[in-house]
């Protein structure tokens, strides 16, 4: 599913005028018309009848928000229509419907001043579903003191809530939610769905989200894709593709798993087990020497190397490793932050020419230096969650939290690498500045080793030959589905990176089946 920006939107609606002749005003009227269908359907024998609450705002959501006014009230709805502006600061299209509404006997409640809210508290007595129409993709920042309490009223009330395009509160192009917000039980968001919808926090103040069509013209949406996509099931379909009947484990490629340290040899054998679920041929292990006795037992599907150097890896571990034997390299699942490591680091970059994923502390030892990834020969994908994010960056963590899009996009550009950001709705960035977001996941996988398991799926899907983008994205979604899957079987509380690897192949099997 292809997500737009805020002012992505603004040009194709512009150019839908411009280009093909359709007036504004009569987007407006269909986005009305698509608004009020999704309410209908949602009250049991429509709208005839029903006590219907509209906030409408100044700009063209209020004016949505008028034209569904409009359509109710000829419908046989009881319609009460709060103007959180004055009636002259209306303009345009959003204007041109408010004169026909009051024109029809519509009536216009104002919601200007603090005594304003008692008529609103009263009118929420006997409402059956409220459409919020206040803010729309302009929205940044805050609310004022009395739109923040009108929210709240809302909210309290536990009501039927329809947001017209987002809640309002919510930004469009980050996901981020002012102090007050709507609390919507459906969004219908008009044309093409914003970025913020479903970035977290603003996709949980989405509710279930429906894209609705104001007859935008296929043909300029269909020249125009967009850099931002929503991973969906059709698409991991797509790049999943089917094994031929001829193929060998060579085929599939040769995977090395590099890291691990006394303490920490588990997160070799999660990435391990992870990266064998996810179908590569072959698996190569490459462990200190101290903690090899602790990796072998727990890998029976996989080759082992005992690398030189003691506890850690430094720059005489590579000794008797030819990197050029493998199709794709994971460094630091359990690796230890000892001086040594940024010195392997760079030797793998210079010294390879596979793909290769970088995590846990591959990511500390490159913090020091990030220019370190200039020396790399072929694609390289980071996996940091945001605290990584913040060191490798130079930020402080709040800023990578405030704009993880932002941030993903710019750091992948500047880097020339793909960056996998996880957390709630990881992004996986790439250089040409294309973002995919990932709906799949559960706070469940908050657990240790969880990162050690997806930087071994993304592994196992570079040595089969898959474009790095398409493989973090791919790995990115199948980690997450299988998490749910375990969530649903084992609950989220008792949840184990060991679980997500249990489930993979039942997430592997809802793509193929669908394939």
């Amino acid at each position: 599913m292809h997500l737009v920006t805020a002012a992505e939107m603004r040009r194709f609606d512009a150019r839908a005028t411009e280009e093909y002749g359709i007036p504004s005003l009569i987007l407006m009227e269909n986005a009305g018309i698509q608004v009020g269908r999704e309410v209908s359907r949602r009250l049991p024998g429509g709208i005839q009848g029903k006590q219907v609450l509209i906030l409408c705002g100044k700009g063209n959501n209020g004016g949505d928000g008028l034209v569904v006014a409009r359509h109710f009230l000829n419908g046989g709805a009881v319609v009460k229509v709060f103007l959180l502006a004055q009636k002259r600061e209306l303009k345009g299209d959003a204007l041109t419907n408010l004169t026909i509404y009051q024109r029809m006997g519509g009536k216009i409640y104002a919601l200007t001043d603090s005594k304003d809210l008692n008529a609103l508290r009263v009118a929420l007595l006997s409402t059956d579903v409220v459409v919020d129409a206040i803010y729309g993709t302009g929205f940044k920042g805050a609310v004022s003191e009395l739109t923040a309490k009108a929210m709240a009223m809302i909210n309290a009330t536990g009501l039927l809530t329809v947001a017209v395009d987002l809640p309002s509160g919510l930004e469009a192009d980050t996901g981020g939610l002012a102090k007050a917000y709507i609390e919507a039980t459906v969004t219908v968001t008009l044309g093409l769905p914003k970025i913020g919808l479903v970035l977290e926090p603003g996709a949980s103040a989405t509710g279930e989200l429906v894209v609705a069509d104001i007859t935008l013209p296929q043909i300029m949406l269909a020249k125009s894709p967009g850099l931002f996509t929503l991973l969906t099931p059709e698409l991991g379909q797509q790049w999943l593709g089917s094994r031929s009947p001829t193929a060998h484990k060579g085929t599939f490629g040769h995977l090395l798993i590099a890291g691990g340290n006394t303490g920490m040899a588990g997160a070799v054998v999660l990435c391990v087990a992870g990266a064998l679920r996810a179908g590569a041929g072959l698996v190569t292990a490459a462990v200190p020497t101290a903690v090899y006795p602790l990796v072998v037992p727990q890998v029976p599907e996989a080759m082992t190397f005992s690398l030189p150097g003691g506890e850690g890896l430094d720059s005489l571990s590579l000794q008797g490793l030819d990197l050029d034997r493998f199709a794709a390299l994971v460094i630091g699942p359990g690796m230890g932050r000892h001086p040594g490591a940024k010195d392997f680091l760079q030797i793998c970059l210079e010294s390879s020419r596979s793909a290769v994923v970088l995590d846990a502390d591959a990511l500390f030892a490159l913090s020091s230096d990030p220019k370190l990834l200039n020396l790399a020969r072929g694609p390289v994908i980071l996996t940091p969650h945001p605290g990584e994010m913040a060191r490798l960056a130079g930020l402080k963590t709040a800023e990578v939290v405030a704009d993880r899009a932002g941030v993903a996009l710019r750091y992948a550009r500047e880097w020339g690498c793909f960056l996998v950001l996880k957390g709630a709705r990881t992004l996986i960035a790439t250089p040409d500045g294309h973002l995919y977001i990932n709906p799949t996941g559960n706070p469940g996988m908050a657990t240790g080793g969880s990162g050690d398991v997806l930087a071994g799926i993304i592994g196992s899907l570079l040595a089969q030959g898959r474009d790095a983008g398409e493989a973090a994205a791919l790995g990115v979604y199948i980690h997450g589905l299988a998490g749910d899957i375990a969530g649903e079987q084992l609950g989220q509380t008792a949840l184990k990176a060991g679980d997500i690897i249990t489930w993979l192949p039942e997430a592997w099997k809802r793509l193929e089946v669908s394939a």
